[in-house]
Parts: C-alpha cells; sequence; structure tokens
C-alpha cells in the first residue's frame, strides 16, 4: 500500500472525490488497511488471516464504481474492476470467471516492471546515449602496425574530442530533429488468441517467443529522429536491466497478498425466480465458477499458478429486481460485510457540483478556459440544477449523480457549440438562465424521456 495510509486518511482521501457514503468509505479503509496488517503478523497466523469481502448495495450513480476506481489509485497493490455480467458458464461462449485472475497478475506484471523500469532509468538513458552516439560517429578503425600507431594515436584524441562536442550538443536538444537510421526488432508472427472452453483465451501464443531458439529474431531498419531514438533505445536497455523472472516472482507475490478484484454489477447474475430456467440459465452456473475463486484456489495463468485465498473481493450492485439473497447461499457466505450506500438528495448533488476536486462545474470551467473563457456558476444556479436533478430522479429513473451530468450537458449546450468566437470571454450561469435553459425540457413530459 502506498505511505501505508491509516483508515482515516484512507476515508479523507476519497472524501475529496465523493460526497456521503461514510460506510461504504469505512468498511472499504478498514479492508485496505488490513491488507498491511496482515503483512505485519507473525508467519504462524498469517496464512489464517483470510480478508473480509465487502458487498457493496445501492442504487446506480451513488458513488460504488467510484469509490472503487478511487481505491485503485491509493492502493499500492494490483487491483481490477471487472463486470460480473460479462462472465459465462463454462461451456457457454464467452469469458470464464479465470481470467478475471490471469488480468490481475497480468496488470501487476505490468506494475512492477514499470516499477523497475523507474529504479535503471538513468543508467537506461546513458546507454541509450552511448548507442546514438556510435551511430551519429561511429568509431574510425584502428591499425595495429608499429608504423601507423601514432597516425591511429592522433585520429583517437581527434575522435574523442568530436565525440565530446557531440555529446554536449545531444544533452542540449540541438540534434533532437537530425534523422539517422535504427534497427529495431520486426514482429514477424503475430499474437494468436486461442478461444476454448476451459478458458485459455488470455493466454495468447507469441510464435516469435516460440520459435526464437530456432531462429534469429528479424531486425528491419527504421528512419527516426535523434528523439525518437533515444526513447527506443532506452527502452531495449531497461528491458536488458531488468530481471524478468524477478518481476514475475514479485508480481504473483503481490496479486497473491495483496491483489484486489472489485466485480461489479454482482446483481446481475443473481436469479430471482430461482428457477435456474430459460435464456439467464446459466447466471447460477457463474456464480457457482465465481465461488472457488472467491473462496480460495489456485489459477493457472501462463506466469504460473496463482492462489487466490488472500485476494480482497469488492463486489457491488443495483439489487433493483434482486437482492442479496438471491445469490446462492454459498456465494453469500463468501461475502459476509454488506454496505447499503444511501441514495443522494438534492443537498448531495449540490455538494458534488461544488466540492470534489473532480466536481462536474471545475470540469466545464477548465474545458472553456481552454477557448479563453472564464465560467462562473451562482450559488443559487448550483442549488437549482441539485433541485432539478433530485425531482427528475424521483419522477422518472433514479440514475444518481448521472443526472447531473445530464443537466449541465444540456444547460451548456449553446455556449460548447457556439465556441470559440472571439466575442464571449466571460460567462456567468446564473439561476434564471438554469431555469430557462432547462424549463423546457423539465415540463415536457415525453421530450424528458428521450434527453434527460
Amino acid at each position: 500500500m502506498k505511505e501505508q495510509l491509516t483508515p482515516k486518511q484512507i476515508v479523507a482521501e476519497l472524501d475529496k472525490y465523493i460526497i456521503g457514503q461514510e460506510n461504504a468509505k469505512k468498511m472499504v479503509a478498514i479492508a485496505l488497511r488490513n491488507r498491511w496488517r496482515r503483512q505485519a503478523v507473525a508467519d504462524d497466523i498469517r496464512q489464517e488471516i483470510m480478508p473480509n469481502n465487502i458487498i457493496l448495495i445501492g442504487p446506480t450513480g451513488v458513488g460504488k464504481t467510484e469509490i472503487a476506481r478511487r481505491l485503485a489509485n491509493l492502493a499500492g497493490a494490483p487491483f481490477i474492476k471487472v463486470e460480473a455480467s460479462k462472465f459465462t458458464e463454462v461451456g457457454y461462449v464467452g469469458r470464464d470467471v479465470e481470467s478475471m485472475i490471469r488480468d490481475l497478475v497480468e496488470l501487476s506484471v505490468q506494475m512492477v516492471r514499470k516499477e523497475k523500469t523507474e529504479t535503471v532509468k538513468e543508467k537506461a538513458a546513458d546507454l541509450a546515449e552511448e548507442r546514438v552516439l556510435e551511430i551519429l560517429l561511429p568509431r574510425p578503425r584502428i591499425h595495429k602496425s608499429r608504423e601507423t600507431q601514432t597516425s591511429d594515436d592522433e585520429a583517437e584524441e581527434k575522435y574523442q574530442r568530436t565525440l565530446a562536442k557531440l555529446r554536449e550538443q545531444l544533452r542540449n536538444g540541438y540534434l533532437d530533429s537530425r534523422s539517422i537510421e535504427l534497427e529495431v526488432p520486426s514482429n514477424r508472427f503475430p499474437v494468436v488468441e486461442i478461444f476454448s472452453p476451459q478458458g485459455m483465451e488470455e493466454l495468447g501464443v507469441n510464435f516469435q517467443e516460440m520459435f526464437s531458439g530456432m531462429m534469429p529474431k528479424k531486425k528491419k531498419v527504421r528512419k527516426v529522429t535523434v528523439d525518437e531514438a533515444k526513447k527506443i533505445l532506452e527502452q531495449e536497455e531497461a528491458a536488458k536491466l531488468i530481471d524478468m523472472d524477478e518481476v514475475i516472482a514479485e508480481a504473483m507475490e503481490r496479486v497473491e497478498d495483496s491483489g484486489i478484484v472489485f466485480i461489479d454489477e454482482i446483481d446481475k447474475i443473481a436469479d430471482a425466480s430461482g428457477s435456474g430456467q430459460g435464456p439467464d440459465v446459466s447466471r447460477e452456473g457463474v456464480q457457482r465458477d465465481i465461488l472457488p475463486i472467491v473462496e480460495g484456489s489456485s489459477v493457472n495463468t501462463k506466469y504460473g499458478m496463482v492462489k487466490t485465498d488472500h485476494v480482497l473481493f469488492i463486489a457491488a450492485g443495483a439489487f433493483h429486481a434482486t437482492k442479496p439473497s438471491d445469490l446462492i447461499p454459498e456465494l453469500q457466505g463468501r461475502f459476509p460485510i454488506r454496505v447499503e450506500l444511501d441514495s443522494l438528495t438534492a443537498g448531495d448533488f449540490e455538494r458534488i457540483l461544488k466540492e470534489p476536486k473532480n466536481a462536474l462545474t471545475k470540469q466545464y470551467s477548465a474545458l472553456l478556459e481552454t477557448e479563453n473563457v472564464t465560467v462562473t456558476f451562482d450559488d443559487a444556479a448550483i442549488k437549482e440544477v441539485s433541485r432539478m436533478a433530485a425531482q427528475i430522479n424521483e419522477s422518472a429513473e433514479n440514475i444518481g449523480a448521472r443526472r447531473l451530468q445530464t443537466l449541465m450537458t444540456s444547460l451548456l449546450e449553446e455556449v460548447m457549440f457556439d465556441l470559440p468566437n472571439g466575442k464571449m470571454k466571460r460567462i456567468r450561469i446564473t439561476k434564471t438562465k438554469v431555469q430557462n435553459t432547462l424549463k423546457g425540457i423539465i415540463e415536457d413530459e415525453d421530450l424528458r424521456k428521450y434527453i434527460l
């Protein structure tokens, strides 16, 4: 975990982006902190401490997915968000549930590789610089005979002086736009994915890797600028300096000890009828396939076997047509902590428009600043938009804070379309403007169904 944040610090970070939902924030903060606490306990009991998986229950647009997204930024651990509705039971066409763990491992490998690359960045840059200089100024041939020794020494001295000047020009960026020829690897063989009921679709087969021992890797010559060449060669040199076996071992350990999987729309695989028949016959099958992953099993990946015993699973769903008890009992038992998120009120909408770092008013202000236009929102205007959003959510479908996006888009549609026009420099959004712009849509029920 980054800086090993305390639960209060985690909630404080989440508060910067998410309004309300204190219970949900508290639960995920405790779960995240427990990842670190488990690592600190004695070895003999560490393996016995299992993560307390969580189900977040609440209507759409109240912050379930946003909590997961922000949690990913706080957790210095592999984190992946998946949609439960994308999975199918083994034997059906679609993705199998084990692919979520394979994706998590792949993400962890990339994360560790990126971290290792940062540690060797300076050395890789130095090596790349030497290779660029060799291309720009090839070393002169040295003769071994005594008669030519003096002239060779002079040539070497001249070469070193020229090289020093060239190095200075390269470091100052004077040569960045010069074109040079560079040998780069050629991908002769495509990456092929295998589709099978056994769920091997994510493994893939790279024929270049398979046959690399039998035939030399083909290279092609490309004409690139010196600046591009430095970046390409830095990546090549960094790859040489990194021990991939060490990267994979650390990535697998991170997944097993601190991996987090967020399963969204878990209510979509719950069967309210309990019949197990009809077009959604595979729903219960998906639940049964997810069960061993959540309770702890070994999943085969292209990097080796991964145990899921200590992976933290956070599930979320609106549960409009179903309820958590419609999930199979075994799966319910694997999510012992249930948190119900509150529906958002007009007061919440007002805070959402003003307080978070990524508030919609701040986003639109930033967008219009690119056109040299300053937009300001009166408090009364924000209050009116919030009131309208709450009213529409009550009378139509309740889509939570997403309603604010539709209202703000309609409110600023004409302004965004007219810019740039060279005339408008300052725009003030007042309560009157909000009412005049949105009045027709709000009052026309038929139009509202399509627009909002």
